[in-house]
């Protein structure tokens, strides 16, 4: 049986095939959502997760990771060029712990500042909902 790291070691590989870990995101809030191009509920929440991230774009205390569970960055990324969204595209490079993704895509997880998880949302979801965007508002200005 493979073990799983500790939450903050979990590692991600962006476009640019830079790997980022949680811990080094560490005094940041952290967006991740595991999706996938073949999954209609993940293709449906995207405009409004690009739209959640439009409204932090001045902010550097937020990242987005968008995690293609399929692990085809080349597609994902060409995905998100051809609708136009400006959302960053990752793959796993570590087990993913499954308190973070059990069965279901999408699922979006958000850490707070202290790299802990202060939220987990199996399915889709619509991301301009004010509440939400409230919530993520209060932990982005937190210390």
């Amino acid at each position: 049986m493979v073990e799983t790291p500790p939450a903050s070691d979990i590692s991600f590989k962006g476009e640019d095939g830079k790997t980022v870990s949680i811990s080094a995101l560490k005094g940041k809030v952290i967006f991740i959502n595991f999706w996938a191009t073949w999954c209609p509920p993940c293709i449906h929440e995207m405009p409004s997760i690009n739209e959640l991230k439009q409204s932090f774009n001045e902010n550097d205390d937020i990242v987005f990771l968008m995690v293609d569970v399929d692990n085809k960055i080349e597609k994902s990324s060409a995905f998100m060029q051809e609708n136009n969204y400006d959302l960053p595209v990752y793959v796993p490079v570590s087990d993913i712990p499954s308190d973070y993704l059990g069965g279901a895509i999408p699922t979006t997880v958000i850490l707070d500042k202290r790299g802990e998880m202060v939220g987990r949302m199996e399915g889709g979801r619509d991301y301009s909902d004010p509440q939400l965007v409230s919530a993520i508002n209060e932990l982005v200005g937190s210390n």
